[in-house]
């Protein structure tokens, strides 16, 4: 059962493992965002794992702190959102140790609070479920965009927050999507049977640009 309120602030000791270990446990965790219109959370149902030791070349961390990848080097809770295809915003949560360059790609949820404000930002969306079905819906129904680049998702300050929440009863994991390197890792994890998880497309596959675009961190 879904609480109906968030739990406690996740601390940087629940970031420090290895990528693909922190990833599962964030699965039913909570995504708040506040911003002057309102608030709209979301529990997490599908995460991904991009690991920085320089063993994941689908990491844009894999080629060191670059301008872009920076953020991926900071302290675990820090907030990395890059530009998806030139089209839409991605959130990732920075995992490990700092300077390890690891993330965690927020990929879909369930909307449990601000449902109203999330289809009035997600327009296109025909169901409750396609709210935040997958990575660039996410960030849309959240409104996280460039302005939240390192925001601390651990401080009670920030306007974008990652909160404890009930972990789902069964987790299934997979390959990642939208990669065309490293696909064969299955660092993908979503809560079984969650509706909202998004649609699996193998890396390589050319997209149209109608089609919310999925990415790599």
């Amino acid at each position: 059962m879904t609480s109906s309120s968030p739990g406690q602030l996740l601390t940087p000791e629940e970031l420090l493992g290895p990528p693909d270990v922190v990833a599962p446990t964030l699965l039913g965790c909570w995504l708040v965002s506040d911003r002057p219109e309102g608030q709209v959370a979301l529990r997490l149902t599908e995460v991904e794992a991009y690991a920085g030791d320089g063993s994941d070349p689908a990491a844009h961390s894999h080629r060191g702190p670059t301008p872009r990848a920076a953020i991926m080097f900071g302290p675990p809770g820090a907030l990395y959102v890059y530009f998806s295809y030139g089209v839409h915003w991605c959130a990732n949560v920075v995992v490990g140790r700092e300077g390890e360059g690891s993330a965690v790609l927020l990929r879909a949820g369930d909307v449990v609070v601000g449902e109203e404000l999330a289809r009035v930002r997600r327009p296109a969306a025909r169901t409750a479920r396609d709210l935040a079905r997958g990575p660039a819906r996410l960030t849309q129904a959240l409104a996280i965009g460039p302005a939240d680049k390192a925001a601390d998702l651990l401080s009670p300050d920030s306007p974008v927050r990652l909160h404890r929440g009930n972990p789902p009863a069964a987790v299934s994991t997979g390959p990642r999507v939208g990669i065309s390197v490293a696909a064969e890792l299955p660092w993908r994890f979503w809560e079984t049977g969650a509706g909202s998880v998004s649609v699996f497309r193998p890396g390589g596959q050319r997209r149209r640009r109608t089609v919310d675009p999925d990415g790599a961190p």
